[in-house]
């Protein structure tokens, strides 16, 4: 498959799992799908075979942790959660653990 037709469908997946992961979370769907499109744009004119394919990399990485990392649950009581696939224990929450996958892949660090 050609590099650019991987970058697509990359982006695609990256998508439909922010969809599926923040699903009845407006402001984490929003906030994700503003930073998936800004790292894809602030990568666009990237050239180099060997760090597109790292990229590529890194952004399936991602991918693989949200949808197998970030934690749901409805809160039902005081000290209750119950597991759910598709509601955030906070927006919160889930905004964060999007972006410390995201920013460790990218090897950002936080301090």
């Amino acid at each position: 498959m050609r590099q650019a037709a991987k970058v697509l469908q990359l982006f695609k997946t990256l998508h439909r799992t922010r969809q599926q992961v923040f699903k009845n979370d407006a402001r984490a769907l929003e906030a994700a799908r503003i930073k998936i499109n800004e790292e894809f744009k602030s990568n666009k004119s990237e050239t180099s075979p060997k760090k597109i394919e790292e990229l590529i990399k890194i952004g399936s990485d991602v991918e693989l942790l949200l949808r197998t990392s970030v934690i749901q649950g409805i809160h039902t009581d005081h000290n209750t959660l119950n597991p759910l696939l598709n509601i955030c224990i906070t927006t919160t929450f889930c905004f964060v653990a999007f972006f410390f996958v995201l920013n460790w892949s990218l090897g950002k660090t936080f301090l």
